[in-house]
């Protein structure tokens, strides 16, 4: 049973020098996304009572309270549901955020990438760093107990100094959660044509990722995934489903689902997306083997690995024979390590995942 949906909120003011995310400057169309979206989550959702639901964006606060009313009326979250909100730090204030809260938004993602303002300009945000400051207290004067600053990493003219100290003013606000991102400049983004100069080298850029495992972890902080940190029982349960191999909802433009075992994008323009809010753009059924893979490719970006047990049972193999040469390899490298349950990447596995994981990927 589905237990989570995501909601794709496509409107930015502005859009940042790195991002290659499907958001749009066309806020005059906002009224006509949610009849549009409100349509699809009539067409497709059962009335399943939601574990998680994620509003990602794009920018959800470009929307009115009003809006996510309307969403609200739709949906069924349990109880106990975690429900998260992406904002940028320059859309907070105390009325919005205590209306949210009211509303039933228990967690607040916010867009940090950094404290240094310079570099904040050169990226193209919106906000300065007093302003992720503000959002932060703001949130919490307003009842948030749950909020999560994103980070990114490799950026231009950034010293690994630099990103610890923005770390490090994490939290001294005192925040839940933390994402670190390496820059990924990809086809799409203002920087793939105008490339920045002064970016850290990948192996500058490695060294201030395992820097930040080091200074996040003596600090209380559980690196539990790949990209995230958390205080204790603060890990994100919408983000642990996808990591779990488990269904759910996508709503919107260019959302993506996975439901009784298809997975499925929804159309990337808002003017087709607008006439036609039901028509997914692509669907797959995904094999057997693909599940298996895609359960390895997941279960390796969680910190506490894969479990053996479940693998075997779900698939109907013996995991550490079909894998035995891969997994013998990567254990005498000291990138993977045996774990009580299973297998987990070591720190220096993470930054080669990619060349690991694609050698299971080949082992048919």
């Amino acid at each position: 049973m589905v237990k989570s949906a995501y909601i794709h909120i496509p409107f930015c003011k502005s859009k940042c020098h790195y991002c290659s995310f499907v958001s749009f400057n066309k806020l005059g169309l906002k009224d006509d996304y949610i009849k549009a979206l409100l349509k699809e989550i009539d067409y497709y959702y059962k009335g399943e009572l939601l574990d998680t639901i994620y509003f990602g964006g794009g920018t959800p606060s470009t929307l009115e309270l009003q809006d996510f009313s309307k969403i609200f009326e739709k949906l069924k979250p349990e109880p106990t549901a975690e429900i998260t909100m992406e904002l940028n730090p320059e859309g907070v204030n105390y009325d919005y955020m205590r209306e949210l809260f009211d509303l039933g938004v228990n967690r607040i993602s916010l867009g940090c990438q950094t404290f240094n303002d310079e570099i904040l300009k050169q990226i193209n945000r919106r906000h300065n760093s007093q302003q992720v400051i503000e959002a932060v207290k703001t949130s919490q004067h307003a009842g948030f107990e749950n909020i999560s600053l994103d980070f990114i990493y490799g950026l231009p003219n950034q010293t690994p100094e630099m990103f610890y100290s923005d770390l490090k003013q994490a939290i001294d606000l005192g925040v839940q959660h933390i994402s670190l991102y390496g820059l990924k400049i990809e086809e799409g983004c203002y920087f793939f044509n105008h490339m920045p100069q002064n970016l850290p080298d990948d192996d500058l850029q490695a060294d201030m990722y395992l820097g930040a495992i080091e200074l996040l972890t003596s600090n209380e902080f559980e690196h539990y995934e790949v990209s995230n940190f958390s205080r204790p029982n603060y890990n994100s349960r919408h983000n642990l489903n996808y990591w779990n191999n488990e269904e759910y909802y996508g709503f919107g433009v260019a959302a993506h689902g996975y439901q009784n075992g298809i997975r499925y994008g929804n159309i990337e323009t808002i003017e087709e997306y607008l006439n036609n809010p039901i028509q997914h753009k692509e669907e797959k059924l995904i094999t057997p083997q693909e599940r298996l893979e895609e359960e390895i490719f997941l279960g390796f970006r969680e910190m506490k690995g894969i479990m053996v047990s479940k693998i075997n049972r779900k698939y109907g193999i013996d995991f550490e024979q079909k894998y035995k040469n891969i997994l013998n390899k990567y254990i005498e490298l000291k990138l993977i390590q045996k774990t009580p349950n299973g297998y987990s990447l070591t720190p220096n596995g993470i930054l080669v995942s990619n060349v690991i994981l694609a050698d299971f990927l080949e082992d048919k």
